[in-house]
């Protein structure tokens, strides 16, 4: 599988594409976004690692000029800490994914294998975990202190996103445009009531407690110790 990697800094670029290589992945490295952006449209790949701020062509450019041309490769973002709205933005206009800087590998390396398991790109078996709780991605088990819980598909997407982001805020508006999407005819008010299902049903094991709400913003998921 090919990976295009358009990532302006040159030692963040190169220990990607190095992990990724070592991972199994041809790895095409781009430098800057209007480079990017023609390897993107004329090549094939199964998924695109794209910095948002990038010279001659940006982050949000890129990615709506992409979806505007109907290439759907799917895109994992890499922002800066503090760009909350960079990343609302982002994945409002077309992004699948983001991992925020300074970002562990491995981290990006689930992220980027889940996105390519869900767009049917990839066969391995992942473990995302936090806690007790556990879901293995290829087939999508989940289980909490080792007992198998049971969720619909809308639950497991909520779970699977809240564990992607653990320990970071999300705000409805992401959860909404990620596992709904834009032209969904259900409100925004869906989150909340998925939430509550959600919570209802880890709360067997107590593990409900950890689906924290953020007045304001949106749901973190956290263990206090």
């Amino acid at each position: 599988m090919k990976l295009l990697i358009v990532e302006d800094d040159i030692g963040i670029s190169y220990t990607i594409a190095r992990v990724m290589r070592d991972e199994g992945y041809g790895v095409t490295e781009c430098h800057n976004g209007e480079e990017g952006l023609h390897h993107a449209l004329y090549g094939e790949f199964d998924l695109i690692i794209l910095d948002i701020m990038l010279p001659k062509v940006d982050g949000f450019t890129f990615i709506q000029e992409l979806r505007r041309q109907r290439v759907d490769t799917p895109i994992l973002c890499l922002t800066a800490k503090d760009g909350l709205n960079d990343r609302i933005k982002g994945l409002t206009i077309g992004a699948d994914d983001y991992v925020v800087k300074p970002f562990e590998i491995p981290e990006l390396i689930v992220r980027a294998k889940v996105l390519l398991r869900r767009y049917g790109n990839v066969n391995q078996e992942e473990q995302i975990s936090y806690g007790p709780i556990a879901i293995q991605v290829r087939n999508r088990a989940i289980t909490v202190t080792g007992e198998e819980l049971t969720l619909t598909e809308k639950e497991y997407e909520l779970l699977e996103y809240l564990l992607m982001n653990k320990e970071q805020i999300v705000t409805k508006e992401q959860i909404y445009n990620r596992i709904w999407g834009l032209d969904s005819e259900a409100g925004i008010g869906i989150v909340e009531l998925y939430v509550h299902y959600l919570r209802k049903k880890l709360s067997s094991w107590h593990a409900d407690q950890y689906i924290q709400t953020v007045r304001g913003l949106g749901y973190i998921l956290r263990i206090n110790e």
